[in-house]
């Protein structure tokens, strides 16, 4: 404002109705709401995993440890950890759209889910690729370069392309970063191991829709991780049948991200003939 006598700019005093803590006076695009608080956990859940895989697999290793069952706990640690993310993930949307969120939500949920769901796994396939026997150090930074990459271009394009309401283009990142760590865990070959890596790096940059996690899909996906949590606690604590429950578990997690490709093209394609009957239909006299 300009003060009409002195032709210079004044600012006028507080009153004593002002916020006292400056909170009123703050942009309103540096406030965060309960959602961004959410998504900031995402992030915490993805830096703890990183950590875990590096103190309790990767050091115990290069020191030349045989603390098995350390390795063990903090491998069940990291993936629990990354479930967890995937929980914020999934109530940071909810909440948003519930609540108001800031005008760095997006920005946010973005960056978190690369540390969650793009450094974390890749990284869990870079620390596997050192430590199993049979495994290729060079060939394993590859595979977890491209699963990072895949993670990158399928966010930067979820940021970009509009798509109808309720679907997303390639596979989600939360379920692909648990699915390639289910791949690991599974403690198949190498050869195979990458390939199914590979696969689910491209199911993520792909064009195949899957639904959002929404109303009872919601409530399924939330029971799922939380059942992952037990089977993974079970495995950690060497429960009688942990090995075995953990291995279903990651069977039904790599067979989910198999079928839904599978059901979603047999989608598309009944509904590109379905269309094409519509229109030799509305040609016909």
């Amino acid at each position: 404002m300009i003060d009409p006598d002195t032709k210079a700019g004044w600012v006028p005093e507080a009153d004593e109705e002002s916020d006292t803590d400056g909170t009123e006076d703050m942009p309103l695009s540096m406030r965060l709401s309960i959602a961004d608080t959410l998504t900031l956990g995402n992030a915490t859940c993805g830096f703890m995993a990183v950590y875990f895989t590096t103190t309790g697999i990767l050091i115990p290793h290069l020191t030349g440890s045989d603390e098995t069952g350390m390795a063990r706990h903090s491998a069940a640690t990291a993936v629990i950890l990354m479930l967890m993310a995937a929980i914020f993930d999934l109530f940071d949307g909810l909440v948003a759209r519930k609540l108001r969120s800031s005008p760095m939500g997006a920005e946010l949920d973005n960056l978190s889910d690369l540390i969650s769901f793009g450094l974390a796994p890749a990284y869990f396939v870079l620390v596997y690729g050192m430590v199993a026997d049979d495994a290729h150090q060079r060939v394993s930074a590859l595979a977890a370069i491209v699963v990072l990459l895949a993670v990158v271009l399928r966010l930067a394009r979820f940021s970009c392309v509009t798509l109808k309401d309720g679907m997303f283009q390639g596979m989600p990142s939360p379920f692909g970063a648990l699915t390639v760590v289910s791949i690991v865990l599974l403690e198949l070959p190498f050869i195979p191991t990458l390939l199914a890596i590979v696969g689910v790096a491209w199911l993520m940059v792909s064009r195949v829709e899957y639904p959002k996690p929404r109303g009872i899909l919601a409530v399924a996906m939330l029971g799922w991780i939380v059942a992952a949590m037990g089977l993974l606690a079970a495995w950690a604590f060497d429960a009688p049948g942990g090995q075995l429950l953990l291995q279903t578990g990651c069977v039904l997690q790599v067979v989910l991200g198999a079928v839904i490709p599978l059901f979603a093209t047999a989608r598309r394609v009944n509904t590109f003939r379905d269309n094409r009957r519509e229109a030799r239909a509305a040609q016909l006299p």
